[in-house]
């Protein structure tokens, strides 16, 4: 199965800026699943899925601060 890359966009969070790539894949069964695969550094990816666009931008606007802010208390706990 082959992405589609259908939409970019950028996620600014705090003075950082994040692209997302949104993808679509087609189901064995005909459907359609949408993947988000935002970039946090060279080696550290999120990616997110859904059955709908509109509910994957919605959850990528929610989940990928709370994720970014986790990684970084992460960091700040192990570097202490």
């Amino acid at each position: 199965m082959f992405r589609i890359l259908v939409k970019t966009d950028s996620l600014a969070i705090d003075d950082q800026i994040y692209p997302v790539r949104y993808f679509e894949v087609r189901t064995l069964r005909g459907g359609r699943r949408y993947s988000a695969e935002l970039l946090l550094g060279p080696d550290d990816r999120i990616i997110l899925d859904d059955d709908s666009m509109t509910n994957l931008e919605a959850k990528t606007t929610r989940l990928v601060p709370a994720t970014v802010y986790s990684r970084l208390l992460a960091g700040r706990a192990t570097a202490a």
